[in-house]
């Protein structure tokens, strides 16, 4: 008998390897994602300048490392004892305000580098609600708990989201145009927000990822994250206790949905590797000393010796 609804996901065209260098934009989720990729050692980079959650921040700073234009004066601001940007996460937030410009910008330079090398790009779209900064009337990324009364909520139309993607895809192209995407949407339920306002904003999201003008170059690299967590794993059993994110449980079977289908099966065997050298690192012995757990740590080390000298970026 079945119990759940499994959605048919097409095989990729370009399945991502040991050789594919990955970006990982977005959400939360997109950072649930890249620890996926960074437990199982591929080469990946995930969100430089913070989470962001919006389709719009997203293709901003997408804009601004692909031009190179560089953060000065203007663009931090003060508050609660920090320097913060309206455009970056606050976990990059600094006391000293020459080292935050700097630190802004040396990433501006290494996200650069990054979006030329990446084989693949893979984004995650949180949310279609932002705010926008009243003084200036720029949509930021983050509020950095400064007072709601300077900002105005409002939801982003399909039409705005769908530009942004087309403009994302062709800034990166312009400087790598021979990568790849991947698009999805974040099965976390932003519920502050409201209930049926979250659905509108997960409903505008997929509709301009699916829209008619994104649809050859988007929809067949669409991973459906958001499907799988609404129809596979439809039971609150797959929430964490806050009931609004993926637990572990859930967020290790959209990994697997995701390995079967956009990642190289010429890849499972180094992945199998991967996995038990990551198991043996995580043993706890009994007896530290114990000549036996002396020669379970030195098979260890040259099974690692022999994975790195077959793919040097690996580090355990």
């Amino acid at each position: 008998m079945q119990f759940r609804t499994p959605i048919p996901i097409s095989e990729s065209v370009f399945p991502i390897d040991y050789n594919s260098k990955m970006m990982s934009l977005g959400s939360c989720f997109a950072v649930n994602m890249a620890e996926k990729f960074e437990h199982f050692k591929f080469q990946n980079s995930c969100n430089p300048f913070g989470i962001i959650f919006n389709p719009v921040s997203i293709e901003k700073l997408i804009e601004r490392v692909v031009n190179k234009v560089f953060f000065t004066e203007k663009d931090i601001f003060f508050h609660n004892n920090l320097w913060h940007c309206f455009e970056v996460h606050s976990e990059l937030s600094n006391s000293d305000k020459e080292a935050f410009l700097s630190s802004l910008n040396q990433l501006i330079d290494s996200t650069h580098q990054e979006i030329t090398e990446s084989t693949h790009f893979q984004i995650t779209y949180g949310t279609s609600w932002v705010y926008r900064n009243i003084e200036n009337q720029e949509i930021v990324a983050n509020c950095h708990k400064v007072p709601q009364k300077q900002f105005e909520k409002e939801l982003l139309s399909v039409e705005i989201i769908q530009k942004s993607i087309k403009n994302i895809v062709e800034l990166i192209q312009s400087l790598n145009p021979n990568c790849k995407f991947i698009f999805t949407v974040s099965p976390v339920r932003h519920i502050k927000d409201g209930f049926v306002e979250n659905t509108l904003s997960k409903s505008h999201l997929i509709s301009a990822i699916h829209s008619t003008d994104n649809s050859q170059l988007i929809t067949d690299n669409y991973f459906p994250s958001y499907e799988i967590m609404m129809d596979e794993l439809r039971d609150y059993r797959f929430y964490a206790e806050d009931m609004l994110h993926p637990n572990q449980v859930a967020i290790d079977y959209i990994w697997q949905r995701f390995k079967e289908t956009s990642i190289s099966k010429t890849a499972f065997t180094i992945m199998d590797e991967v996995e038990g050298i990551q198991k043996g690192l995580s043993h706890r012995p009994f007896n530290p000393e114990s000549e036996s757990h002396q020669k379970f740590v030195a098979k260890l080390q040259t099974r690692i010796t022999k994975l790195c000298s077959e793919y040097p970026f690996m580090k355990f």
